[in-house]
């Protein structure tokens, strides 16, 4: 690693992806700094790089200000801010939207040389989701204030800290019935490792700006097969229920008033009707993965190695013949 002058401004850095990809940045000898709304709580992310490189630093996307004092100086900007869930003040416009005009502006007018704004496929204006309208609305709006912004959209993403894989392994331990929603629903997931490469090497410029790029694994599995790896690994033999659509948003209203968060909601399974791949159009645009010359990681060499611990007894069960 050799020291750099270079300084990247990460919006979200202290997630799943983004302690994924601050780990690459660390290693080409870039500074870093996490902005988030709780530094205190993002003290994990500064070993990830040597004593100083990785600073976790305050700002709230839907704050202007706190915004343009997190970009001051910085040549790189990434935006990994996303909500899967309304709660408070934590809305999909204010997050999704606004932030992202937010971070456009003050990209700008900072003098940022790359901007980077990860989204998500099913982005559409026209979406039945909330979701997913106000993901496309934020990329409009990177777009129009940073116009040689690269958009990324990846499918789901696995991998050890994922909240899908890991979500319906927690549930195969709570309950002998898995709920199926959408069980024709197809997804692409994407290893959280070569996400991140795909982020560094966007932010270093080895794709061409003002363009979305959609982002998926090298497979397409239904959302049925998903739980059938899961219950597969995790060797607990629980059975599939599906679930009609309007019976999901019925389960899904109590968990709307409860403090925590929520299982599934009303949204969600709205999402969990729509195709969640990379399109034609982006494949045949080189739109996609190939365009970072990047070999997507498949499923089952990734998942298996941190399912085994929803098993009833962990790394200590054996398969059977």
């Amino acid at each position: 690693m050799q020291p750099s002058d270079t300084v990247v401004t990460v919006f979200g850095g202290s997630g799943f992806i983004g302690t994924q990809m601050i780990q690459l940045l660390a290693r080409k000898g870039w500074r870093v700094r996490v902005a988030v709304r709780r530094p205190d709580l993002a003290g994990h992310v500064r070993p990830l790089g040597t004593v100083g490189q990785v600073m976790p630093i305050q700002a709230n996307i839907r704050n202007l200000e706190s915004v343009q004092r997190a970009v001051h100086g910085a040549d790189i900007v990434i935006n990994l801010v996303g909500v899967g869930h309304e709660s408070g003040k934590q809305r999909f416009r204010a997050v999704h939207t606004m932030g992202a005009r937010n971070i456009a502006q003050a990209a700008t007018a900072a003098g940022v040389k790359s901007l980077v704004q990860v989204s998500a496929i099913g982005a559409d204006t026209q979406s039945v989701s909330a979701y997913a309208r106000s993901k496309a609305l934020g990329e409009e709006e990177i777009l129009a204030g940073f116009p040689n912004a690269i958009i990324l959209r990846p499918s789901i993403v696995f991998g050890s800290g994922d909240g899908f894989f890991n979500l319906y392994g927690a549930l195969s331990r709570l309950s002998p019935v898995l709920p199926l929603i959408g069980g024709k629903t197809r997804f692409q997931p994407v290893y959280v490792g070569d996400l991140a490469e795909v982020i560094v090497r966007a932010a270093e410029g080895a794709v061409p700006g003002g363009r979305i790029y959609e982002i998926g694994g090298p497979e397409v599995v239904t959302h049925r097969e998903v739980l059938e790896t899961v219950v597969a690994e995790t060797q607990r033999g629980n059975l599939i229920l599906p679930i009609p659509a309007g019976l999901g948003k019925l389960m899904a209203v109590p968990f709307a008033i409860l403090p925590f968060p929520p299982l599934i909601t009303s949204d969600q399974v709205d999402l969990l009707q729509v195709d969640n791949v990379v399109s034609d159009e982006a494949i045949a645009e080189n739109r996609d993965i190939s365009a970072f010359g990047i070999v997507p990681t498949a499923i089952e060499a990734i998942v298996p190695s941190y399912l085994w611990r929803f098993r009833k007894n962990g790394q200590f069960d054996r398969q059977t013949v």
